[in-house]
């Protein structure tokens, strides 16, 4: 029996890919690594360029924005966004890796209670140090930490300064806890954790980690690979939202037909010469630039009394 899907020399024929603009929220499924959810999500899509905003752990649930075609440029605003996670540590057990995915390295009595702990989450909220975990992709001499962790190896870290915006208890059955974070950039939540744990007697590691924000995007119109793998392409096209929800976080400005032909061409635009708010946009530092019909032309930056394009859209070059 022959296979229909292979051509007269045995290879199966290539797929043709699309040029696809946009942003997909994507609900990641538990045990897979971002790479892996975003070459999924790109073979359905049959998308030519896609990339990922920052890694989600496969131990990791929830929320990770996949970007295709021209949103791929923006990506490193998300890089550079606040993030929120929901999260349950186990007190009394340490692990290889600060999580569940490592073997119990120390076993500690739980003496603590609802209170103590409540108390000491408060004193992580703020400006703190974190000493990031061996088990991480941080390079040290050009090679990953985990890479030395696997190897048995434990190297000399520096502490990196982030900051705990919000860390609400949710709820417990100790010695689990579950809590709410929001934080930086660069944040481990496990780490985090782990360091509550300490500040307890007991020490800590993480069993549930789901992200529901990335600075403006939420877990709330997110959407699995299951419901995409049912669907077909016009249902999965409607689940990608416009180059722009990367940048909602910016001040709009919309240029007229003139300005909107030079800035989509690189040039850099005297503030004083357009029907902007000078005072406005220079304090924002960064915004998102327009046509007169709605459509995005880039992120420039205000400074000086010049609007300088930063990221160009290339659609908008015509």
């Amino acid at each position: 029996m022959t296979d229909s899907s292979r051509n007269s020399q045995g290879a199966r024929p290539k797929i043709p890919r699309r040029l696809l603009d946009g942003v997909l929220l994507l609900d990641k499924p538990l045990g897979l690594s971002s790479n892996d959810a975003l070459i999924r999500a790109k073979r359905l899509y049959r998308a030519k360029k896609a990339g990922h905003t920052g890694t989600l752990d496969p131990l990791a649930t929830g929320l990770l924005p996949l970007c295709f075609g021209e949103a791929t440029k923006f990506s490193q605003d998300l890089l550079d966004a606040d993030k929120t996670y929901e999260a349950t540590m186990r007190l009394g057990i340490r692990t290889a890796t600060g999580d569940a995915e490592g073997e119990a390295v120390e076993t500690r009595a739980v003496t603590c209670d609802e209170a103590a702990v409540r108390e000491v989450m408060t004193r992580f909220v703020g400006d703190i140090v974190q000493v990031p975990p061996m088990y991480s992709a941080l390079k040290r001499d050009g090679k990953p930490l985990y890479e030395y962790a696997r190897a048995g190896r434990t190297v000399e870290r520096e502490g990196r300064a982030v900051r705990i915006l919000a860390l609400e208890w949710i709820d417990a059955a100790l010695p689990d806890v579950t809590f709410r974070v929001t934080c930086s950039k660069g944040t481990y939540v496990r780490t985090l954790a782990e360091d509550i744990g300490e500040a307890l007697g007991c020490g800590a590691h993480l069993v549930m980690l789901r992200r529901t924000g990335v600075g403006a995007l939420t877990l709330e119109h997110a959407v699995t690979l299951d419901t995409l793998n049912g669907a077909d392409e016009p249902a999965r096209d409607a689940w990608l939202q416009p180059v722009d929800a990367l940048l909602s976080t910016f001040p709009a400005v919309t240029l007229d037909a003139e300005a909107a032909r030079r800035f989509a061409h690189g040039q850099r635009l005297p503030l004083n010469a357009l029907a902007l708010d000078r005072s406005a946009c220079e304090a924002a530092e960064r915004v998102r630039v327009y046509d007169a019909a709605g459509r995005l032309l880039g992120v420039a930056k205000a400074a000086s009394g010049v609007l300088a394009p930063e990221r160009l859209v290339v659609s908008a070059q015509g």
